[in-house]
């Protein structure tokens, strides 16, 4: 899914609105207006090659993508997804504001809910807007003579921040700011402020040295990097959120080598053997630091799933949209969980990867993030 916004020809956009139009107002149970509205459409995009989506179209429409997305293990909640139009914004500062008001309204005082954010689409080509970050709350990656303190995931942007004047305080979870451009402008740079973040410390139900270690993660996951297509048209911001599955944090966040790779500091402080693989060391350690997670999340009362219920609630999905006579397609590869999967009924499914629109798709990095990573080697 990671590709450029394809430049429709005025028949092809139509073609892409017309299949949307139909799908989404069959669904909503308002067939009776779609020969209208696409001839509303089809006269917009025959004048200047573009249209607007009606606020309804764009929530029917982001739920679509969601429903449609083959990455995704927590569709079962797709009607649930709350949209925010800010298309509105004209102003970086402006898409920075409703960037914050997003993270505010999903974390709903920690009964996380789903809810994307939509701005400016392409227009002849051109972004109107782009959010570099890859999520809206993210850590810092600092290069330091010591190795990599922070996110090693993080280095790119960090050194951009770093090189506008942005100075964090290089600890391992400092917050990013935000790094908004408008057209061609040049980003602009914006603290994250405290009352839009939400952290949980993380300890063991067991461990009391676990809180000694300093681990912590923000509570809220939301993708701001990918681009959301919907009828022929291209939303390059639009950030969307759910809440965590424990594995997503647990493992792979804090135990991938190059990320946080905690995993050897958890097995030493469970006294394991890191020098014999059959000791299944990293095994244990991963699945303490997994309880580790979901217990800090649930004490600090924020939504969060463990992997099992997760996979039990996507097979509830599958259900439903053969009820409703649709195909689920999906990445068997993404949607099997990082650990314990062939426990799940993922392992033993064959899902078809096809794409499917509406949907959401990666973009490739801004050119200044592709050259720090070339330069690294990554």
């Amino acid at each position: 899914m990671h590709e450029p916004p394809q430049e429709y020809s005025r028949e092809e956009r139509f073609a892409e609105a017309k299949s949307f139009i139909e799908q989404c107002y069959t669904e909503l149970g308002r067939e009776s207006e779609i020969d209208d509205r696409l001839a509303e459409i089809e006269a917009e995009i025959e004048r200047r090659n573009h249209y607007e989506h009606t606020p309804e179209e764009l929530e029917h429409g982001a739920k679509m993508a969601w429903r449609n997305s083959n990455r995704c293990i927590g569709r079962l909640f797709w009607q649930q997804l709350n949209v925010a139009d800010e298309r509105d914004c004209e102003t970086a500062e402006a898409v920075h504001e409703a960037c914050c008001r997003h993270l505010e309204k999903a974390r709903n005082g920690g009964d996380i809910k789903p809810l994307i954010t939509v701005f400016k689409p392409m227009v002849d080509g051109d972004r109107q807007v782009r959010i570099w970050n890859y999520e809206l709350l993210r850590y810092a990656g600092y290069r330091t003579d010591d190795g990599i303190v922070g996110d090693p995931d993080e280095i790119e942007l960090t050194d951009y921040c770093q090189s506008r004047g942005w100075e964090g305080d290089g600890t391992d979870f400092d917050i990013l700011p935000h790094v908004i451009q408008m057209g061609d402008d040049e980003p602009a740079i914006f603290e994250v402020p405290d009352s839009a973040v939400g952290e949980v410390p993380l300890r063991h139900p067991d461990y009391e040295w676990f809180e000694d270690l300093g681990l912590r993660w923000y509570d809220v996951p939301v993708v701001s990097n990918m681009r959301l297509e919907l009828g022929g048209i291209h939303y390059t911001a639009a950030p969307f959120s759910g809440w965590y599955v424990s594995t997503e944090i647990g493992a792979r966040n804090l135990a991938d080598e190059d990320r946080y790779d905690m995993l050897p500091t958890v097995a030493e402080r469970l006294g394991l053997d890191t020098d014999d693989n059959r000791s299944l060391w990293k095994d244990e350690a991963l699945v303490e630091l997994n309880r580790a997670v979901l217990h800090s999340y649930e004490e600090a009362g924020v939504t969060i799933v463990d992997h099992h219920t997760v996979t039990d609630q996507f097979e509830q999905f599958e259900q439903n949209e053969a009820e409703a006579d649709r195909e689920v397609t999906g990445d068997r590869s993404w949607l099997l969980p990082p650990m314990s999967s062939a426990t799940t009924h993922v392992f033993s499914n064959d899902y078809d990867d096809r794409i499917e629109k509406p949907n959401f798709f990666y973009q490739a990095a801004p050119e200044p993030l592709s050259e720090r990573r070339e330069s690294l080697g990554r």
